[in-house]
């Protein structure tokens, strides 16, 4: 029974302990254990200080209501949830109340030793011990991760989606211009060679990348953008020999910069804008944003993902020459300058050879290259999935913030990532429009249009 303190305090079983065998305070040190894990501060409640026990309890009271909201969240209206951790002035203050409440339960845990009184547990000691240090510590450093993850979302959102307003959707579908840049030693300048358009439904999520081949020719531009005043009958002349799709962007950033004054304002440049032009005359879409990933960057993401798995088709030289070709029962190798090979069969790529696998040229063909540039960039989609994001997010926002550029506005960056979890879900579809279906120096446009016409109005 409960007994009266000489200050008029009840006491509890848990307070009243002077006469308590070394059992019954075992018994008592498990009990302040589980309330301290699953309800920070009710421990000192019941058995210590009331008031950093209220303190305990305001605080986790209001981590479970924010967990609570978060889920509900979840399951009727994700964008909202997305908007939370992904709105600076929201989401900064709370990942530093996250941080905050990790400290406090450190505190709640030490000052719980302190209360089981460790020296009248006799050979219970050890095991009682242990089990608080391994409950403090997950509950504490879980706490901690959720507000680190927050604070370093925000940042990461804050710094790659920097365009205010909103995208407005076209014909029910929001189409988002994907440029695989790659920027080698051996280069002068970025040239986007994995040229691609994802297209989404604005309702079901349902997402098509409609891929065009880098070395399409015979481009015209868009009426009514400034690129099409230097080139009024297509991309055919004055383009340094090479008349192709992945040309322009280069061919406008050397040449018609002044094309495109405020390209740089708007967290884009002339090149892409250029290419947007000419990517919306062959497709006849409508390009709301671009995403351009720097194929030589990637190498972080591929390691903070740890790794990638790849069926590699084809044994391919890391390093090499143009007529490269591996060594077999007849032949010795003739790639005097490789270093070694990705052999064929399913293999485990760390970001080094997933470049090399994406970006080779040697034993192999352009068409193959540009397959093997999108199997990669698919991979890695479906490897971002929501564990592997709280489990490695910092290293991901770190790579990730070197390897992409865009123009999406952040107002549709919660509304894009739902779509994106929808898609992922139903699976992303695919439209080659390449060689032998297009023959890429005399390409029928109206047939890719007609394609991709057909392949949008079958995943609306």
């Amino acid at each position: 029974m409960s007994r009266r303190s000489a200050d008029g305090e009840i006491n509890t079983p848990f307070r009243d302990v002077d006469r308590a065998s070394s059992k019954q305070m075992s018994k008592r040190a498990w009990w302040l254990i589980v309330l301290n894990l699953f309800v920070p501060g009710s421990a000192q409640v019941v058995a210590g200080n009331r008031k950093l026990g209220r303190l305990g309890l305001f605080f986790t009271f209001g981590f479970w209501g924010f967990l609570i909201l978060s889920l509900l969240l979840a399951l009727v209206y994700k964008i909202a949830l997305f908007s939370i951790f992904t709105t600076a002035f929201i989401a900064i203050p709370l990942g530093i109340l996250f941080i905050g409440y990790a400290f406090l339960l450190v505190i709640l845990s030490l000052d719980s030793l302190r209360l089981i009184r460790p020296n009248t547990l006799g050979t219970a000691r050890p095991i009682v011990l242990v089990a608080l240090t391994i409950t403090a510590l997950f509950s504490s450093l879980l706490v901690g991760t959720i507000g680190s993850t927050t604070i370093s979302a925000s940042n990461f959102f804050s710094n790659i989606f920097t365009e205010s307003g909103s995208l407005q959707q076209h014909k029910g579908r929001y189409n988002i211009l994907l440029l695989g840049g790659d920027s080698g030693s051996d280069r002068f300048g970025l040239r986007p060679d994995s040229i691609a358009v994802m297209s989404i439904s604005a309702t079901t999520g349902e997402t098509v990348n409609i891929a065009l081949p880098r070395n399409l020719t015979h481009i015209q531009f868009t009426r009514g953008t400034p690129i099409r005043k230097v080139f009024p009958y297509g991309f055919n002349h004055d383009c340094g020999g090479e008349c192709m799709l992945n040309a322009i962007y280069k061919s406008t950033i050397d040449n018609y910069s002044y094309l495109y004054p405020d390209a740089q304002k708007h967290a884009s440049t002339s090149g892409i804008e250029a290419t947007k032009s000419a990517v919306q005359w062959v497709t006849g879409l409508k390009i709301d944003a671009y995403v351009l990933i720097n194929m030589k960057s990637f190498t972080g993401l591929v390691d903070a993902l740890g790794g990638i798995d790849v069926n590699v088709k084809k044994a391919l030289p890391i390093g090499g020459h143009e007529d490269c070709y591996p060594a077999d029962n007849e032949h010795e190798s003739i790639c005097p300058d490789a270093m070694s090979w990705i052999e064929k069969g399913k293999q485990h790529m760390d970001g080094r050879t997933a470049l090399w696998y994406a970006r080779s040229r040697h034993n192999t063909n352009d068409y193959d290259r540009m397959k093997r540039q999108r199997e990669v960039e698919t991979i890695i989609l479906k490897k971002i999935d929501l564990p592997t994001l709280v489990l490695r997010f910092g290293a991901i926002a770190g790579a990730s913030a070197k390897l992409i550029r865009t123009d999406i506005p952040s107002g549709s960056v919660g509304e894009l990532i739902d779509l994106a979890l929808k898609a992922k879900s139903k699976g992303l579809k695919s439209l080659q429009l390449s060689y032998p279906t297009i023959q890429a120096d005399n390409p029928d446009f109206f047939l890719m249009r007609h394609l991709i016409a057909v392949k949008l109005r079958k995943y609306k």
